[in-house]
Parts: structure tokens; C-alpha cells; sequence
């Protein structure tokens, strides 16, 4: 079945210029990549995205990361797209993430892992809803 995923490219590889890089990865994966655009998110956009995880620790950390430098949001098209590109991300912890992936390739650390993607249809259509409205989707 064909799906949209959600995904942004983080600030720690935005700031090493490997946009480009990561998009060849996530095409080469058979995902289609049907809107983008580069924005930089205030305080308040990344404490909303990351709502979730308001009483976890790193909360405070991530706001400021994600805050930090540009990101890159993305829609992605594909077969089972959310799972697909879950498995192309590679697990959080890049040390134990699968060779080849994004999070493996590119990775800095758990904290500055490159990538986000949703983790549900659900969470999907709701993040890509943050970020675009259903004309910016060129499917």
C-alpha cells in the first residue's frame, strides 16, 4: 500500500551538508520524496513537534538542537513508507544501527542521530500536517 512518511533532516547534518547525501539514500530505498523544503524552527514549533517527550530528560536538549541550525522537512512517498523508511533510518543509536543506513552513514551520536521519521501512519499525517498543507504535496 502505498503511504506518506514524515521525515526531517536534523540540524547536526544540515550543518555538514549532507541533504543531498541522505536524499540518495532514502532514493535509492525506493522512497519518493514528493515535497521539501529547508526552515529553521523557532522554540515553539520544536516544542510542539516533540510535545511527547516533554517530561523526558533530554527534552530541554533537543528543543535546542532541533532550534540550532536549519532543518530539512520532507513528505516521502512509497510502499509501507513509514516502515520502509524507519528501517532506512537505522536505529536511534547509530553505534547499533544497521550498515548502510542513514543513521549508521551519517549519525553523530544518539542525541545528534541526522534524522527523524514518524513512527506511525497517524503521527505522520498530524507531523506532515505541521509542516505543509495538502497543495505543497506533489505526488
Amino acid at each position: 500500500m502505498t503511504e506518506r512518511t514524515f521525515s526531517i533532516i536534523k540540524p547536526d547534518a544540515t550543518r555538514r551538508n549532507l541533504t543531498g547525501k541522505i536524499n540518495a539514500v532514502i532514493e535509492d530505498a525506493g522512497l519518493r520524496i514528493v515535497a521539501q523544503r529547508r526552515v529553521k524552527l523557532t522554540t515553539d514549533q520544536a516544542k510542539k513537534f516533540y510535545e511527547v517527550h516533554a517530561e523526558r530528560p533530554f527534552y530541554g536538549e533537543l528543543v535546542e538542537q532541533m532550534t540550532a541550525e536549519p532543518v530539512v522537512v520532507q513528505v516521502l512517498e512509497g510502499e509501507n513508507a513509514v516502515a520502509k523508511y524507519r528501517e532506512v533510518m537505522g536505529t536511534t543509536n547509530p553505534e547499533q544501527a544497521a550498515d548502510g543506513t542513514i543513521r549508521k552513514q551519517f549519525a553523530l551520536s544518539i542525541g545528534e542521530n541526522s534524522v527523524h521519521g514518524s513512527d506511525s501512519l497517524d503521527n505522520a499525517k498530524i507531523e506532515i500536517a505541521q509542516f505543509f498543507t495538502e497543495d505543497q504535496i506533489v505526488g
